[in-house]
């Protein structure tokens, strides 16, 4: 088996915890293990904290232009534009993703008008997942209506895009907790979790593979996906019998 070439990827990983730094994020302490494994394969990554940075609610893209008076989005979303593969970290929060993850979502959105250089929304070509932790269930919840989120706005989701570790319901150790209620742990919790560790790893890996072959062949075609040749009309004509 010839070994795939990662190197020119580039990989964004946004946590959306609510803790802001720096104080331990369990989300953080799972997205590590992902970014091990990315960074072992010479990918280019970087993190955001989004909780440290001035992020206004809203779906324009500056929000400051809409009576806020600060809006540190602008400036992220260079790096989005910019990576190949984009990561959403979050815990659950009464089964849902956190408010920091929807803030994300929803600015996103905010520039999902905007075009790449084939005149496609901004995000086609690029590919996206979501690892999430917590103590309660919403595991599956919280990644569908993230995945659903990313795909609809542009992003490609490849197979197993989803990951993460929650522990039993209740109270009780967060990932990565080396005590709990004053006990120490006999393994930090969770980093032994076969199941956790291979569904990260996969998703990871799945992530890489369709994020190279869209690098590749240099994202999708623009036939019969132009905005500029929708709104033209060069490519349909629904007068004709042959749309109907």
């Amino acid at each position: 088996m010839n070994k795939p070439d990662f190197s020119q990827l580039n990989c964004l990983y946004i946590n959306c915890t609510l803790k802001k730094s720096p104080a331990k994020s369990h989300t953080a302490t799972l997205i590590q293990v992902s970014k091990n494994i990315m960074m072992n394969e010479k990918v280019t990554v970087d993190e955001i904290r989004l909780v440290d940075h001035e992020i206004a609610s809203g779906v324009y893209p500056d929000m400051t232009e809409h009576g806020w008076r600060e809006d540190e989005w602008p400036s992220i979303f260079k790096k989005v534009e910019k990576a190949d593969i984009l990561v959403i970290g979050t815990p659950i929060w009464l089964g849902e993703k956190s408010s920091m993850a929807q803030k994300l979502i929803e600015r996103l959105y905010a520039m999902s008008g905007q075009r790449n250089e084939k005149g496609q929304y901004v995000y086609y070509g690029k590919v996206a997942g979501t690892m999430i932790t917590g103590n309660e269930d919403g595991l599956k919840h919280a990644a569908m209506g993230i995945l659903y989120a990313m795909q609809h706005i542009g992003y490609s989701i490849p197979p197993q895009a989803d990951c993460g570790w929650i522990g039993k319901i209740g109270p009780g150790p967060s990932y990565g907790d080396v005590e709990w209620q004053g006990k120490q742990l006999k393994n930090p919790a969770g980093f032994d979790s076969d199941f956790t560790n291979k569904n990260i790893t996969f998703m990871t890996y799945n992530l890489l593979h369709l994020a190279t072959i869209l690098k590749q062949q240099k994202g999708y075609s623009n036939y019969g996906n132009s905005i500029k040749d929708w709104q033209s009309g060069e490519q349909w004509n629904f007068e004709n019998p042959e749309y109907r």
